[in-house]
């Protein structure tokens, strides 16, 4: 269509995680957060709630769409849990920033984090997850997690036959967990290995790849049927196996099919590979006990808590994840610099883009716990 363009990739350089933790966020004041009408019931109850953010406004996002999220847009996601024998509250919070949020989409989801935090009485552990490279906690929330092209406007639940865009929904995983994604309707972006959901709107068609698993098979079994219900029984659905007889019947409907998958694929290829071929867990340390800040490599092997020291900041890079850790005795300059020397530290290696979670000497963080586990 005339006048649209191609949404703008993230960069990394300009995720704002230097302002995530930094003195200006930490200007935030709690007399602010109480008067935003998103955080008055927040983190009252055991669960799960998200927000997406909206012209600088966090919006509520509704229940049935938890696990959805589009790539154009930043969400906000509260956990909120209890330990055993405990009526206390504990929370990790988490912003998100698709692939094709704007700066001021994923700088304001950045912002009302560190608000919502305050909101909390800094109880939370904050984390930072960005599109493609979220963290396993993350992941854990949501039995099936769909990444959408587009913002939440472009209109998936409200079904007009004569203008519903198309989408070729990728489903990839395992028991554990399967992602759907919406890739362009490209038919050499088909894998065998996957399964796919061509949505016509009105007309369904699920294609399975020879060699995809059951869970793959099932889940998108399990959303079509949710399709299907959405929008009043009104849809049609074909099943397609790749390994189907061609009968005259097979080749009728696969040609129908393959018909729609016509669209360039125009994405960029990821700039960055996950994970670091050296996979050597590294602790850093930020220090200005000489008088001037100090960013230096601690330990690099077997991390332990006896490594970390509450007088100082340590980025402790596990290369699936990195962990931004404030001692309690570490001085203003130390903790208002932690995030900058994280965000700094990122820029250099071959990972800038990994989950980033901050929190103060005393916080519970189950992956944290795990990754010094490990």
């Amino acid at each position: 269509m005339a006048g649209l363009t191609k949404p703008k990739q993230y960069d990394w350089k300009d995720s704002n995680l230097a302002l995530f933790g930094s003195e200006t966020e930490m200007k935030v004041k709690k007399s602010s957060a109480e008067t935003e009408p998103a955080w008055k019931n927040a983190g009252q109850k055991v669960g799960l709630e998200v927000w997406r953010i909206v012209n600088f406004k966090v919006t509520t996002w509704p229940v049935e769409d938890y696990g959805m999220f589009y790539d154009g847009d930043s969400y906000i996601v509260l956990n909120t849990y209890q330990k055993e024998s405990s009526d206390v509250f504990w929370y990790d919070v988490h912003f998100w920033i698709g692939k094709y949020s704007t700066a001021d989409e994923y700088g304001t989801a950045a912002y009302k984090t560190a608000e919502l935090d305050m909101f909390l009485d800094d109880v939370p552990v904050q984390h930072r997850e960005v599109q493609g490279y979220e963290s396993k906690l993350f992941k854990s929330y949501f039995k099936v997690i769909t990444i959408m092209r587009g913002g939440a406007e472009s209109g998936f639940r409200q079904v007009v036959p004569e203008n519903y865009k198309p989408r070729l929904m990728h489903f990839h995983g395992d028991k554990n967990l399967v992602e759907v994604i919406e890739i362009p309707r490209n038919a050499s972006l088909l894998d065998g290995s996957d399964v796919y959901i061509l949505d016509l709107g009105l007309k369904l068609y699920q294609w399975n790849g020879a060699t995809s698993n059951k869970d793959e098979r099932y889940k998108a079994m399990q959303y079509l049927h949710g399709l299907k219900d959405e929008r009043g029984g009104k849809c049609t659905s074909e099943v397609l196996d790749q390994t189907d007889s061609m009968s005259t019947l097979a080749r009728a409907s696969r040609r129908q099919f393959l018909r729609y998958l016509d669209e360039v694929d125009n994405t960029s290829k990821d700039e960055y590979v996950k994970g670091d071929v050296d996979t050597t867990k590294e602790l850093y340390r930020l220090s200005d006990e000489s008088g001037n800040m100090k960013f230096t490599l601690e330990k690099r092997g077997d991390i332990s808590p006896k490594d970390f020291d509450s007088k100082d900041v340590f980025i402790f890079d596990t290369k699936d994840e990195v962990f931004v850790w404030i001692g309690k005795e570490t001085t203003a300059n130390e903790r208002s610099n932690a995030m900058t020397y994280a965000h700094k530290y990122l820029q250099k290696t071959s990972h800038p883009l990994l989950p980033v979670s901050c929190m103060t000497e005393g916080q519970f963080s189950s992956s944290f716990q795990m990754a010094l586990a490990a």
